[in-house]
């Protein structure tokens, strides 16, 4: 495994780890003061959900190892609070073999005089996103965002703006892979994406040949 790509894996480990013992320490300490201010002893509230007092304890005082979300759940009902969790952006989700796969596809059609990376991180200190790839032609980079199969488009091009904006990236190469399920969607809406991508496949594909950047982002169908 390359050197980024190592640093990448460990940077979402740490990022979940950390995540993760904050909303358990957090809990803990909020179960805690509510058991103490109800009056209740730790035993009385344990037994009162099915958890062992030991348990309880290290809950409450976050040294739970591997604390579940069923226990922190019982051990908030135990004291009359409602556990809840929710999840938000932050960063991009890992990518598998078929996304890999797509990318080595649009790298095979690209001149092979153009600069070309994969997970390249947007140069924010902290922040989590990449861009799939980029290509580098002299002075002008083009950003690639690849996306095996489509699902919610308008949180696609929410995502791809703020990159493009956030990065400094003018143009953007939405790399989609060609399956009936993708051509469908992208018939249904290409003109609302006409707008943040107006060059079809094949004029985007010509540049990329020819080893020239794109006038505009386009979208590649692969």
């Amino acid at each position: 495994m390359r050197p980024w790509r190592v640093a990448t894996v460990e940077r979402r480990f740490e990022r979940g780890r950390d995540q993760a013992l904050r909303i358990a320490r957090s809990t803990g300490t909020e179960i805690r003061l509510t058991r103490r201010g109800a009056g209740l002893s730790l035993r009385v509230a344990a037994q009162s959900v099915g958890l062992s007092e030991s348990v309880l304890s290290r809950l409450e005082r976050g040294r739970l190892t591997d604390v579940s979300v069923a226990q922190l759940a019982l051990a908030c009902a135990a004291v009359g609070l409602r556990f809840s969790a929710r999840a938000y952006p932050d960063g991009d989700p890992v990518r598998d073999v078929a996304h890999t796969t797509l990318l080595q596809r649009l790298r095979s059609v690209v001149n092979p005089h153009a600069g070309w990376r994969t997970e390249v991180p947007l140069p924010i200190p902290g922040d989590l996103r990449s861009w799939d790839a980029q290509i580098r032609f002299g002075s002008t980079v083009v950003a690639v965002e690849a996306e095996v199969r489509l699902a919610d488009l308008q949180a696609l091009e929410r995502r791809i703006a703020l990159k493009r904006r956030d990065g400094g990236v003018e143009i953007v190469v939405l790399l989609v892979a060609d399956t009936h399920g993708n051509r469908r969607v992208l018939a249904a809406h290409r003109d609302a994406l006409r707008a943040g991508f107006p060059l079809s496949t094949r004029a985007t594909l010509a540049s990329l040949r020819e080893g020239l950047p794109p006038v505009a982002s386009g979208i590649v169908v692969l």
